[in-house]
Order: structure tokens, then sequence, then C-alpha cells
């Protein structure tokens, strides 16, 4: 099989999922334990400066952003995510909505901050360091970088076992799509970042959430 190419189905799937999702999407919000702690830890951070929010979906952490921003540019996949994103914000001057694959895109400017809401462990692992590669490029030589993720996967999601990073998630109308959906440990990933080159701790919460910040690495 080319792996390859699988690989481009699936993440084809994954933002099929996320369009036919977006309607519904802020009713599907993990009510879970240790929530709570990544707003707090987004605010102790103070997003400063002119922020990219990469996968921003249908604004969830955009309009907190903003309270510390600058200006804020907000990408994601899905036309139906930044159609409700871009309802949800009051300070629509400040805020540029691009419409685009992250795995295709590319900035057309530098940041100073790097934000990620619930987007990294939909990242495949083949596609890990090329991604950072981005953010790289994305980033100012001394910005920052902020992401919350969680590594909840349900038993009955897992249809290829519990070792594999596709999962299977169905929307409210019960349709099933394939995603990803990769269970980092905090410590791994931390350990991964830091072979990228990255100074990020990564911080687990009391549930199955957990934010990371830093920069790279020697320029703090």
């Amino acid at each position: 099989m080319d792996t390859g190419s699988a690989q481009e189905r699936l993440l084809s799937e994954q933002r099929a999922y996320y369009s036919a999702l977006a309607p519904d999407y802020l009713d599907q919000l993990l009510d879970l334990p240790g929530g709570a702690e990544l707003a707090e830890a987004l605010e102790a951070f103070r997003p400063a400066g002119s922020v990219l929010e990469l996968a921003c979906g249908p604004g969830t952490w955009t309009p907190q952003l903003l309270r510390h921003a600058s200006d804020v540019t907000a990408v994601d996949a899905s036309p139906e995510m930044l159609a409700i994103a871009a309802g949800r914000v009051s300070e629509s001057a400040r805020v540029r909505f691009v419409e685009a694959d992250l795995f295709a895109w590319e900035p057309d400017r530098r940041y100073d901050v790097v934000f990620m809401g619930c987007w990294l462990s939909h990242v495949p692992a083949r596609r890990f360091e090329s991604f950072w590669s981005l953010v790289t490029a994305a980033l100012t030589p001394q910005g920052r970088v902020f992401f919350v993720d969680d590594r909840y996967r349900t038993p009955e999601e897992l249809v290829d076992g519990p070792a594999s990073s596709t999962i299977q998630r169905r929307t409210p109308d019960g349709t099933a799509y394939r995603i990803v959906k990769v269970p980092y440990e905090p410590a791994e990933l931390e350990r991964q970042l830091r072979e990228l080159g990255w100074d990020i701790t990564v911080t687990p919460t009391a549930g199955p959430f957990f934010w990371g910040a830093g920069n790279r690495a020697g320029q703090s």
C-alpha cells in the first residue's frame, strides 16, 4: 500500500469530519477535570503582540487571545468552522481569518506567538517534524509557542487498536469518520520537542488535558 496516499486520504477525512462537525462542535467540548486549568495557563502566558492561531476551529480560544494580542491571524481548513469563528469575535478588525490546509500552508509573515488549541494531537507522527518546521518559519527570532490539547480517546474509537493513532469518531447524525488522535504523554512530548530544538515545558492537568509553553532552545 502507498502509505503516503493512505495518509492523505486519512487527513482528507479528518478535514471532512471537522467541517461536518462544525455546527455542533461547541456542544462536543470535553467536560472533564483539568479543562479550566488550560484557560488559566494561557492567561498567565499572556500571548502579546502578533499571534498566529493554528487550527482555530470555531473560535474557541480566539477571544481569549485577543485580550492580550495586538492582532490575530486565525487559520483553519474548514470554511464552516471559520464562519462560526468570525461570528464569535466582536473585535473583527484585529483578526484575519485564513482558510488553508495546515499541511500545505506557508506563513506570509512572522509572529510573536504561535498558538494551537487541541490541534497537535491531530498531526500524524510522520509529519511532526515538518509541522514544527512550519512553526519555526512562522515565529520571530524571540517568538513563543503555547498549545493546549488532550489525550482523550474512548474504547469505542480505537477501531485499529490502542497502539494506533488512527481512531473513528462520529458526528451527531451517526456518520463515521477516521481521524488522527495521538495520545501524547506530556513527558514524552516534551522530549520529542527537545530533540527538535525546542525548549517547551509540557504540563499535565488533573484530567486528560495538558498544555505547553516555550520557545526555540537558546532564545529565552
